[in-house]
């Protein structure tokens, strides 16, 4: 096993990416769905990845920070934010890549808006994609469907999988989705933000039975369940 990767509803990821674990948009303990199945207190992390700064993204950043001395990476702004509370940080902006112990992390365009709670703007929201010699995903966070999507494979290697949000209404649904794959070039996708609240609520039978027909493959795990590469 090279890597894998631990879904924890919503948009929140376990990614074990070469021996170091990458923690993304922590959203755990204010997540009506995931009481009483995950705790908090037995999660362990070397990174924190956030993609923009909504409650839902970043409710847990600091719980962590503080619990693990994670390197929290981000966009610029974000990282400012994090830093003046004396938090590690690494920053970056779009389009920039940059090589980490547990392989290369790119930070990508990404369609959709970011403030924080208190609706101050902390910088435009972006993916991720990490990548090594061998293995390469791609981290969508709560964007749109758009046609920089068509730069991935032309500027990141092949992708193994794309976490692409399929719930609608605030980000793109899943038959976007199914344009996204194509657009990436991967036909392999875990499906995120989506069941968590009501306006995200989805037919997940519809949506995996929409890519089937176009030939492509929709992972929708369980809470707390691991996919292995």
């Amino acid at each position: 096993m090279k890597y894998s990767i631990q879904y924890l509803w919503h948009a929140s990821l376990l990614i074990n990416f070469w021996e170091k674990k990458l923690l993304v948009d922590p959203f755990i303990f204010p997540n009506p769905q995931t009481a009483g199945i995950i705790e908090r207190e037995n999660i362990d992390c070397d990174y924190i990845l956030i993609t923009h700064a909504h409650a839902d993204h970043i409710a847990d950043v600091e719980f962590f920070a503080e619990k693990t001395g994670a390197l929290i990476i981000s966009n610029f702004e974000i990282g400012n934010y994090y830093e003046k509370k004396w938090f590690k940080v690494h920053k970056m902006n779009h389009g920039g890549k940059y090589e980490f112990d547990f392989g290369t992390l790119k930070y990508v365009n990404a369609i959709h808006t970011s403030s924080f709670p208190d609706g101050t703007y902390w910088g435009q929201p972006g993916w991720f994609v990490i990548s090594s010699e061998e293995n390469s995903l791609y981290i969508a966070g709560d964007t749109a469907l758009c046609e920089d999507m068509k730069l991935i494979p032309l500027t990141c290697p092949k992708l193994d999988i794309a976490i692409l949000p399929i719930g609608d209404n605030f980000t793109m649904g899943y038959e976007d989705a199914c344009i996204a794959a194509d657009f990436i070039k991967c036909d392999r996708v875990l499906g995120s933000h989506y069941n968590t609240f009501p306006p995200i609520t989805i037919d997940t039978e519809k949506a995996q039975e929409y890519f089937s027909k176009e030939w492509k493959e929709l992972l929708l795990p369980n809470i707390w369940e691991s996919i292995k590469f």
